[in-house]
């Protein structure tokens, strides 16, 4: 065995062959043990929520509870004594709830991190991982993982033939909304509500469950949080339409302004959101409002420029976050500290450098040295 090969990362997810990946790896460590090498095996999963609230998150909950299967499965195949030592280290972690992991480069760079800071040199990875959740970017996530000097691999486990997750099961719920939102949006453009418009609309959404609850939802949707989060929803927008129209003053005076006192700068904002519905909902939000405009979102956050010191006081204060927060986790999750007391907000230099001090979002330039 190269040097290195005992010291294992294996990224761990919700698969078929996970189990049998897991038993590949222990196996490949105890040999090394066996020929006298520092044997170790750390299970990781990389988290595609943020560390804000993460305790309450489905998701981590899922995480801690694969992990301490997986110790369980590596324990079962070491198979030793309890007098005796392990012969192979085991870890298991949860890594990037830090951060935005959107593409294969930013979970492979997490990865890495991880495998230098314990001196890892080797990753085995599970043939039907996919980081992405539901995306299917094991290939891409591979090739990001090789332009690293680690050792890469998939697990030579049987890999099962497996369908797209385009189609899935189609179920009542998936039916249900499907056809709610068909018939809301049939109703829109049809702007009234006469008989023939709620006949031909029911006739249409029918269908359209019929034929797309299984394309349209990849998991079952739950009624209730779902019918939570579209009342919620129902309050956001007003505030949303309230924040647009002060924003349009602003900009309004701004324009009419003989000086046009504008004072540009673009923001990197680590948003207490995960997901991709409640982080769309949030860049979207910042862009409708004037003044503000969501240029990119990567694994530090959002990008964002402001055109003036007021429009980075409001993003600063955090008011569309804390509105987002209500919508998609409830009453209690949007009461957290504002971006500014959190050290959330930074300043993107010129080169547009990753990393910038915390600043206040009214400072002037070069106040923040």
């Amino acid at each position: 065995m190269g040097a290195g090969s005992s010291r294992i990362l294996v990224p761990v997810g919700e698969s078929l062959t996970v189990r049998n990946t897991v038993a590949y790896a222990l196996r490949e460590a105890r040999s090394g043990a066996e020929a006298g090498e520092d044997a170790t095996v750390h299970f990781v999963y990389p988290a595609r929520w943020r560390t804000l609230d993460s305790d309450s998150s489905d998701d981590a909950r899922a995480a801690r509870n694969l992990l301490e299967r997986v110790r369980v499965w590596a324990e079962e195949d070491l198979d030793y004594d309890e007098e005796e030592a392990f012969p192979v280290e085991i870890e298991t972690a949860i890594v990037g709830a830090d951060r935005y992991l959107f593409s294969p480069g930013d979970f492979a760079s997490v990865l890495v991190e991880y495998a230098r800071e314990f001196d890892l040199g080797r990753v085995v990875v599970d043939p039907q991982y996919q980081p992405g959740g539901n995306a299917p970017m094991l290939r891409p996530f591979e090739v990001e993982l090789t332009r690293s000097d680690l050792a890469v691999e998939e697990a030579p486990v049987e890999r099962q033939t497996t369908r797209t997750r385009l189609v899935s099961r189609a179920t009542l719920s998936k039916g249900i909304a499907t056809f709610g939102v068909a018939f809301a949006f049939y109703l829109l453009v049809a702007g009234s509500f006469t008989p023939f418009n709620l006949a031909t609309g029911g006739l249409t959404a029918g269908l359209a469950a019929i034929i797309f609850s299984n394309v349209t939802f990849v998991t079952s949707p739950a009624l209730g949080r779902s019918t939570l989060r579209v009342l919620r929803m129902g309050l956001f927008v007003p505030y949303l339409v309230w924040e647009i129209v002060k924003a349009n003053v602003v900009i309004a005076y701004i324009i009419l302004h003989p000086d046009l006192p504008i004072d540009p700068e673009m923001r990197r904002f680590r948003a207490a959101v995960w997901g991709g519905l409640p982080v769309t909902t949030l860049a979207n939000s910042i862009t409708l409002t004037p003044g503000t405009l969501s240029v990119d979102i990567d694994r530090d956050g959002l990008q964002i420029h402001t055109l003036t010191g007021d429009a980075r006081d409001d993003l600063a204060a955090g008011g569309l976050e804390r509105a987002v927060r209500f919508v998609f986790y409830g009453r209690s999750a949007a009461r957290i500290p504002t971006p500014t007391e959190r050290g959330s907000i930074t300043r993107v230099d010129d080169d547009d450098e990753a990393e910038g001090q915390s600043v206040t979002a009214s400072e002037p330039e070069g106040g923040a040295e």
